[in-house]
């Protein structure tokens, strides 16, 4: 059986590996480079937030009836995170490295605080919760697309 912690949490650092790559080009002044990567981690992290609010977080309230907790800030954070990229994709079609890259700094900190929060308090509170269906959300996340 795979646990939400097992599943979500590898997936954080495969979109923080995704940023680091569309970072270091963009520094570089690479855009071809950084435009490709960019486009790969944002489509890595939407799908991120895709997994979570269309399958886990509802789940998690279903079965727990806090739907005013942990998933409501972390659906906040998500909407601050997505404002974030797409000005970061605005910088990058302006090949703007100052906008782009002062943006990034900005997202890494939220990432970090998020990935903390979500892999330390709310998969496990979810693990937990979900205890008897973690297979069946674990495989409705894995079949987005």
């Amino acid at each position: 059986m795979t646990t939400i912690s097992d599943f979500l949490a590898p997936d954080h650092q495969r979109c923080d590996n995704l940023f680091a790559v569309a970072e270091a080009a963009a520094a570089h002044g690479d855009w071809d480079n950084a435009a490709r990567e960019f486009s790969l981690f944002h489509d890595a992290l939407l799908h991120h937030f895709a997994m979570e609010e269309e399958v886990m977080f509802p789940a998690f309230e279903a079965r727990t009836g806090m739907t005013q907790g942990p998933t409501s800030m972390m659906r906040s954070e998500h909407r601050q995170m997505t404002d974030l990229l797409n000005q970061m994709a605005d910088a990058m079609a302006r090949k703007d490295s100052n906008s782009f890259l002062g943006d990034a700094d900005t997202l890494l900190i939220i990432m970090q605080q998020h990935n903390m929060k979500e892999e330390q308090m709310l998969y496990q509170m979810a693990d937990q919760a979900l205890a008897g269906e973690l297979d069946e959300v674990v495989g409705r996340m894995r079949a987005l697309t």
